[in-house]
């Protein structure tokens, strides 16, 4: 688009593979498009000119609707879970569409899209179809024993990827102990070297097992065809379990190529490498441990939300073309693991604090009873996840929970939906003038608390760098969508860093919601709380100080005569007269800290 031409409405995104890459081409196709999908957005969200535009994403079969619907496009299947991340981190703002084969795509119909309630479509026979989540019919899980007929088949050896990890042991624990498994493979990229692995061979050895710990990255496709061809032809390979992950967090705006890659490789490059290498065997089970996060679009973790999703596409296309496969999107274990402990305590993924957005934790037991629930479902996807529905009706509601929870508005576009229910805007708008500003901080304070935890507004001080709170670009994030939605407005992902306070940030809204009575000095209050905050993060790095106050002494000075408050000409620094201020307005003053400060 040229400089000063119109900004369109709804922008379309095309991510449609013109022909399927080979198999062993497929898991770097899939990382290709997903890092241009991330190149896409990031520009997209950072260009100003396309705040009030629509974004919609359009792929072609890389989802599957249905039962029995094969994903033809498995390469930019990733492409969803990222955007489902971007979706939930930038509300209202990019949409998702799959379409059917077809010579022309349905630019109209995909027009439209962007301006209904839906963020994530698929047309299939002219007909729209949304994704839901559906809970499983009868409630809580069958009892373990009920699935031990339906394991019985896994009677040759069972290969575990990422088995000597907290899951992967919990698993190969549960196969031996419950299932009667006797012939088991653990495969990690450290082998023997993984903490605890030595003693979980001799412990599952006790149990009767004989157990084989491998040093191997399933990701390389040579160091896995020599761990399978090292399996005895006695006990032939019967069931795979894809356990293996890595994670990397950061927000859509700053996750970097080198982080989208270190995620995705090894969940779709060992997947495909699984699924190219077995296919000709007769397996009884072939289960990938996926996540919610390529479901339900978790913030912060785009690029684990996009390797999740390929392998829920994987089973799909596997159970389309008649072989086993199960993908299980774990919600939240409250068993610690080398993966869950580096998580935030504010990620959705994490374990530090579960139900603080609306998803609950499992404990290992019950966390194994649904793997075994899983074998005996026959789909080629579960969601094994808790929620805690209060939570998330106070909270930001993905529209695949749409069946479980009933959001403020089902009809209204999300940012409709969202000024409708802006109450708080509305309460700040029938107070009087004198009073807003104070109400506006106290809303504030209320959100900052609820992002970082705390009890109340109280534990928050209205004059602390948000910084300084422990805020990082996630929270940020999420300080951001909650104050947009209670106000109303289009607010930036740098809101908190460019208005490094809640006095500060209270500030410049009072700016966009009540611009006819704004305070003509909140702009100067803007700039001194920047430039206290500026001081502040110097304050231990020593030097310039004599000469900074002194300076502040002259400002100080100026600002008095030009209030009136003193008839003298200000000298400079050096002790020069400067011309004596009469008046000034709010412009022309901050014109005088640029000139005396610089740009802070």
């Amino acid at each position: 688009m040229e400089n000063g031409a119109p900004v369109p409405d709804v922008v379309v995104a095309v991510f449609i593979s013109q022909e399927a890459p080979s198999s062993q081409g497929l898991a770097v196709a899939a990382r290709r498009n997903t890092a241009a999908a991330l190149a896409l957005v990031r520009g997209w969200l950072a260009d100003e000119r396309f705040m009030e535009s629509r974004l919609v994403v359009v792929t072609r079969g890389a989802v599957a609707v249905g039962a029995g619907e094969d994903v033809v496009d498995l390469a930019h299947a990733p492409v969803w879970g990222l955007m489902r991340s971007v979706q939930r981190e930038h509300p209202d703002r990019v949409w998702l569409a799959d379409v059917e084969e077809a010579d022309e795509l349905p630019l109209p119909l995909l027009a439209g899209l962007a301006d209904g309630a839906e963020p994530q479509v698929a047309v299939r026979d002219g007909a729209v179809r949304v994704p839901r989540l559906v809970p499983r019919s009868g409630g809580a899980p069958p009892a373990p024993e009920a699935a031990v007929g339906c394991l019985d088949q896994w009677s040759g050896t069972v290969l575990i990827t990422g088995g000597t990890g907290t899951l992967g042991a919990l698993l190969a624990r549960h196969l031996v102990a419950v299932h009667g498994v006797r012939h088991l493979v653990l495969t990690s990229r450290r082998g023997e070297q993984a903490p605890g692995a030595a003693e979980l061979r001799d412990e599952l050895t006790g149990l009767g097992a004989e157990v084989s710990v491998m040093a191997c990255d399933a990701a390389d496709r040579r160091a896995l065809e020599k761990a399978l061809a090292a399996i005895p032809a006695a006990y032939p390979l019967k069931a795979v379990v894809h356990a293996a992950g890595v994670l990397d967090d950061g927000v859509v705006t700053g996750l970097t190529d080198e982080q989208m890659d270190a995620v995705l490789r090894p969940k779709i490059d060992a997947a495909v490498n699984l699924h190219e290498l077995t296919r000709h065997l007769d397996l009884s089970a072939f289960v990938l441990f996926s996540s919610a996060a390529g479901v339900l679009g978790t913030p912060g973790q785009g690029n684990y939300a996009a390797a999740n999703a390929f392998l829920d596409a994987m089973a799909a296309h596997r159970a389309a073309q008649g072989l086993p496969a199960t993908a299980l999107a774990w919600g939240l274990w409250t068993e610690k693991s080398e993966l869950t402990s580096s998580l935030a305590e504010s990620s959705a993924q994490g374990t530090a604090r579960p139900g603080r957005h609306g998803v609950l934790g499992f404990s290992s037991a019950e966390g194994l009873a649904m793997f075994d629930a899983a074998q005996l479902t026959g789909e080629p996807l579960a969601v094994p996840i808790r929620f805690d529905r209060t939570e998330l009706r106070h909270g930001d509601i993905p529209s695949v929970l749409r069946n479980l929870v009933r959001a403020p508005r089902p009809g209204a576009r999300p940012s409709e939906g969202a000024a409708a229910t802006a109450a708080a805007g509305q309460r700040l708008l029938e107070l009087p003038a004198a009073e807003r500003g104070p109400a506006l901080v106290e809303l504030i304070r209320s959100h900052t608390a609820t992002v970082l935890g705390h009890s109340g507004a109280a534990a928050v001080d209205e004059e602390r760098a948000f910084k300084e709170m422990g805020f990082d670009s996630l929270t940020a994030v999420q300080l951001r969508n909650r104050l947009g939605t209670a106000t109303g407005l289009k607010l930036p992902p740098t809101l908190v860093f460019d208005h490094p306070t809640p006095a500060a940030l209270a500030g410049h809204l009072m700016e966009k919601l009540f611009p006819e009575n704004t305070d003509p000095a909140l702009p100067i209050f803007k700039e001194i709380d920047r430039l206290e905050a500026l001081l502040r993060s110097m304050e231990s790095s020593g030097g310039g100080h004599d000469q900074i106050a002194a300076r502040l002494r002259v400002l100080a000075t100026k600002i008095e005569t030009a209030g009136g408050t003193g008839s003298q000409a200000a000298p400079t620094a050096n002790g020069a007269p400067e011309q004596e201020i009469t008046a000034a307005t709010a412009d022309e003053l901050l014109d005088l800290i640029d000139k005396e400060f610089g740009s802070v």
